[in-house]
């Protein structure tokens, strides 16, 4: 079963309340542990060639899988301390970027919105 994103926000909320570590989840910490994790999900990938990087055996998807979730939930966290809501902001995202990035320029290419405006 798929936990809803609140069910997953409500779940986290309860781990760290039952530990006590809100007094340590500032913004800055969070963000600062979020990066790590992301650091060591790039490592799972730092010396593979692009074809490499699809083709991973059990154990290396369950130890990418395990970085993904760490990486996520202290998003989620950082979100819930600063009492944002990601798919909202999500959502406008995706819409300033489908300004920034109009299919008929970007169809296909990898410049950034600046070099064909």
């Amino acid at each position: 079963m798929t936990d809803s994103l609140n069910e997953l926000k409500q779940k986290l909320q309860q781990f760290v309340d039952e530990r006590d570590w809100a007094q340590f989840h500032s913004p800055k910490n969070l963000s600062m542990a979020m990066i790590v994790e992301a650091a060591e999900l790039v490592e799972h990938f730092q010396w593979n060639t692009e074809a490499e990087s699809y083709q991973l055996s059990a154990e290396k998807r369950e130890q990418v899988g395990h970085e993904l979730a760490d990486t996520f939930v202290y998003l989620l966290r950082i979100a819930q301390v600063l009492d944002i809501d990601l798919i909202e902001v999500a959502n406008a995202k995706i819409a300033l970027n489908a300004k920034k990035y109009p299919v008929d320029k970007a169809r296909g290419s990898n410049a950034k919105y600046t070099e064909y405006l």
